[in-house]
């Protein structure tokens, strides 16, 4: 589910001027209102793959709070509720704390209080929803989802991209900076495609023969050959993959690329007809500067992978550390990421941060920082741009960019 969707909040009031002010208030933040002034009205709208949270008062005539509280838990006990309460309510509202509320909020409330709440919620709600989504996914058998990791829309999106190649029988050529993991997602494409119990062979394009080439093609008979670093494919092995696809159905043909390969075509570096052979299905995987939110979601696997590899129990993995690491710029990729890893696990690395090193206030600075840097990079230095992307004021921009000592010229 894109981020973007798990925005709504039940708001549940029996005072129809209260329901109102609040439903404003969270429209202003571009939040989704769904209001109901009692548990009927509520109920129907609490199922376990509702896309929000509920904000409800406690008190309210015949089923109250509580009572819709027991009822959410029922319905999922992972539905975040936050409970409303007078000033006489606190010792009630801490007990329903005990029951499974997220939280309370005492009325009056300042809207920032509220929203700050609500954003904690909402992006808890958000986790467990891509959790269960993933989880289904894996259960179903889908590779792409077991394989390739992140939560962000970038990543939802290769997936998607991954699968739809799969379907097809055509030459596909797979792109991304280096250390994205090209091999990688290419293996994904032949795993979730109908040739998925076939061989998957690789070949390093550097110094393959005609002839390496035809063994190669053998070799993968009606399965998938890939070939990492198509460029470098020497010139006469070139227009011999070009005459064996002209041949008709043996091997799937993935390529991988972490060049301009269509600025080799056009300068007679690579053979064009067998670019445009390849071009007709692309698939480019995003740099983890294009996607930052991933970097914690994939730290976690590759740690968990590589304390398995390692026989070991995986360390724990602090705010202190994801800080760190998404402080940093990242330029060698999920390769890097994956060193970083195994040296966490082994008790070897010395980049991350160590527990209690960094407090609150710095790992949201750090936190902050590599967010703009992403957005400008992304933006290529476009203020304008970036600030929308961040649903940021303008000025407002300005300033953090000010804070953290960045300037959006630089990355243009």
């Amino acid at each position: 589910m894109p981020a973007s969707a798990t925005t709504r909040v039940l708001l549940v009031d029996d005072d129809a001027a209260v329901r109102e002010a609040l439903a404003q208030t969270l429209d202003l933040a571009d939040l989704t209102p769904v209001t109901a002034g009692s548990f009927i009205e509520a109920k129907d709208h609490i199922s376990p793959d509702f896309p929000g949270v509920v904000l409800s008062d406690i008190r309210m005539p015949g089923r109250d709070g509580f009572f819709l509280l027991d009822h959410a838990q029922k319905v999922d006990p992972e539905l975040p509720v936050i409970l409303l309460t007078g000033e006489g309510d606190i010792p009630m509202a801490v007990s329903a704390m005990d029951r499974g509320a997220f939280g309370f909020l005492e009325k009056p409330c300042a809207s920032r209080d509220m929203l700050s709440v609500l954003e904690r919620a909402l992006t808890t709600r958000r986790l467990v929803l891509e959790n269960r989504r993933l989880k289904a996914q894996l259960e179903a058998g889908d590779p792409a989802a077991r394989l390739i990791f992140g939560s962000s829309a970038a990543s939802h999106a290769l997936r998607d991209r991954v699968r739809q190649v799969a379907r097809t029988t055509a030459e596909v050529l797979v792109t991304g900076a280096p250390g994205t993991g090209i091999s990688k997602v290419s293996e994904v494409i032949h795993l979730t495609s109908a040739q998925s119990r076939m061989p998957f062979v690789k070949r390093a394009a550097a110094g393959l023969t005609p002839e390496g080439l035809l063994a190669a093609a053998a070799e993968a008979a009606s399965g998938t050959l890939f070939i990492d670093e198509i460029a470098a494919l020497p010139r006469e092995t070139q227009f011999a993959l070009s005459d064996l696809l002209e041949q008709g159905p043996g091997a799937r043909l993935i390529a991988g690329c972490t060049g301009d390969l269509q600025q080799a075509a056009q300068t007679g570096g690579f053979h064009p007809d067998l670019f445009y052979r390849l071009d007709v299905m692309r698939v480019r995987i995003p740099a983890i500067a294009e996607r930052p939110e991933d970097i914690a979601v994939m730290f976690r696997q590759y740690a968990a992978q590589a304390a398995e590899q390692a026989g070991l129990r995986p360390p724990e993995i602090t705010p202190d550390i994801i800080a760190g690491l998404m402080a940093r710029d990242w330029p060698g990729n999920a390769r890097a990421l994956m060193s970083e890893a195994m040296r966490f696990v082994l008790g070897v690395g010395d980049n991350a941060p160590a527990e209690g090193d960094l407090g609150l206030a710095e790992q949201m600075a750090q936190v902050e920082r590599s967010l703009l840097v992403a957005a400008l990079k992304r933006h290529a230095g476009q203020a304008t741009a970036a600030a929308a992307a961040l649903k940021l004021p303008r000025k407002t921009f300005y300033d953090k960019l000010t804070k953290h000592g960045l300037r959006a010229e630089d990355f243009r």
